[in-house]
């Protein structure tokens, strides 16, 4: 039976079966900024996740400097390794969705994550033992961006399941709050650690924490979650989830308007290693403390995602604004003179970065219907990560042919352009929802 789009706004609560106790009642908003951190299985999840998320930012760090040395400072070999990691995105993510519609997402987290862990020490162990190779980084860039594939959709599906929709805003934002003060810490951190030690403990250091993510999923109540009724094997289960996404104009305008941004205007996060190196002469500390001053304002802009998550639903005007304002300081930055003043100019950049971020997020989470959520994440996924091949490779060939700034000007010039556009539609189809028959308002106030 295919879900209309007047199921996507009708609140459901979690089901119990008979050899288990009630769930609880899904917490109400409100409650400040650490609203959803009542509810113990998020907790659980928030605490492993703020030291996994360290390790995380390491690695990254890590993982980009070490390509960086292997392949003689080649900003193309760079761009090689982004696309590699995300292009198992491009094949699995849709199925990685409907997947998470139908098993224990929590179990599958478990399993996902403990690879993860392995991959790391793979890395590790090849660059301790001196015989790390460039094909072998891009080897296991292919693996984590499988395990990648399989997790992203799975774990932002699961943040409803833990907190209920009500508190689903203000759960993301956390999320990313977290994610965002890690990205302030590890970078900071691997840039030293990495001229101390060099990049193979980094590796072996984000492999162990990992642990604590799966450590917080095993002690969590199952009982406790807030699950959507299970979606059982059958045909035309995919379909059904693009189906729905086409039905829905607000969805499709997000949609869109994320993978612009995300595939040509959000790839500083690698191209800041090029700018460090190639442009300001630094080493591996230069260009973590760069990534630290984005990071400032990503945390800044998750922090106050939180508060509004805590009082109102997310909406699709401020959607629009922030991606317009990520394109606009991406352009500007894009000219900035000097190291000093590049990195202020990153502050802006992130908190209008992680604004728009969160609040596609949160628009996704909060008014898809829960027995597709895994689905519409899953494409959600597609659209944000599985441009970023063709991102990568493309800010590589720009910052060889043209420079190291010429990244920052050309996304920064995209997503103004796609924003302008994307909210041009969105206001002309918000008008032809106000006339008489229109099923699908779009969610502006």
């Amino acid at each position: 039976m295919t879900i209309t789009g007047s199921d996507a706004t009708t609140p459901r609560k979690p089901t119990a079966t008979r050899d288990s106790p009630p769930p609880p009642e899904p917490p109400e908003r409100g409650g400040g900024m650490f609203a959803s951190l009542r509810v113990r299985n998020y907790r659980l999840f928030f605490g492993g996740q703020i030291i996994s998320n360290v390790g995380t930012w390491m690695q990254r760090i890590a993982q980009d400097w070490l390509v960086f040395e292997l392949s003689g400072y080649d900003p193309v070999a760079l761009g090689v390794a982004v696309a590699l990691q995300f292009l198992p995105t491009l094949l699995l993510s849709l199925w990685a969705g409907v997947l998470a519609d139908r098993v224990d997402k929590r179990r599958l987290l478990i399993g996902i994550q403990t690879a993860v862990a392995s991959q790391a020490l793979v890395l590790g162990a090849l660059v301790l033992t001196g015989v790390a190779a460039l094909w072998q980084v891009y080897a296991l860039c292919v693996v984590l961006g499988t395990l990648s594939a399989l997790e992203v959709p799975t774990r932002q599906a699961f943040v409803a399941e833990m907190v209920g929709r009500d508190q689903a805003a203000n759960a993301v934002a956390l999320n990313s709050s977290i994610f965002n003060l890690a990205r302030i810490a590890g970078p900071a951190v691997a840039g030293f650690a990495i001229v101390l030690v060099g990049t193979g403990w980094l590796f072996v250091a984000n492999a162990a924490s990992t642990v604590a993510v799966i450590a917080g999923l095993a002690l969590m109540n199952p009982a406790e979650l807030f699950r959507a009724p299970s979606v059982g094997r059958g045909k035309g289960q995919l379909r059904d989830g693009l189906r729905y996404v086409r039905g829905r104009p607000d969805l499709m305008t997000v949609m869109v308007l994320v993978f612009f941004v995300s595939t040509f205007g959000i790839t500083f996060f690698t191209s800041l290693a090029v700018v460090a190196a190639n442009v300001f002469g630094t080493e591996a500390d230069g260009y973590g403390l760069l990534s630290t001053m984005l990071a400032v304002g990503t945390f800044t802009g998750a922090l106050a995602a939180a508060r509004r998550g805590s009082r109102g639903g997310p909406t699709l005007r401020l959607l629009v604004v922030s991606a317009a304002a990520l394109g606009l300081c991406e352009l500007v930055g894009a000219f900035l003179p000097t190291y000093l003043l590049f990195g202020l100019g990153l502050v802006p950049l992130g908190f209008a970065t992680i604004t728009f971020l969160n609040t596609a997020n949160a628009l996704v989470q909060t008014t898809v219907s829960p027995q597709l959520r895994g689905r519409v994440m899953g494409l959600y996924v597609l659209v944000l990560m599985g441009g970023n091949p063709v991102g990568g490779l493309l800010t590589g060939w720009l910052a060889d042919t043209f420079g190291g700034r010429s990244p920052f000007y050309v996304g920064g010039a995209v997503a103004l352009v796609a924003a302008l556009v994307c909210g041009y539609v969105a206001h002309r189809a918000r008008r032809g929802a106000r006339r008489p028959g229109t099923t699908h308002p779009l969610p502006q106030e």
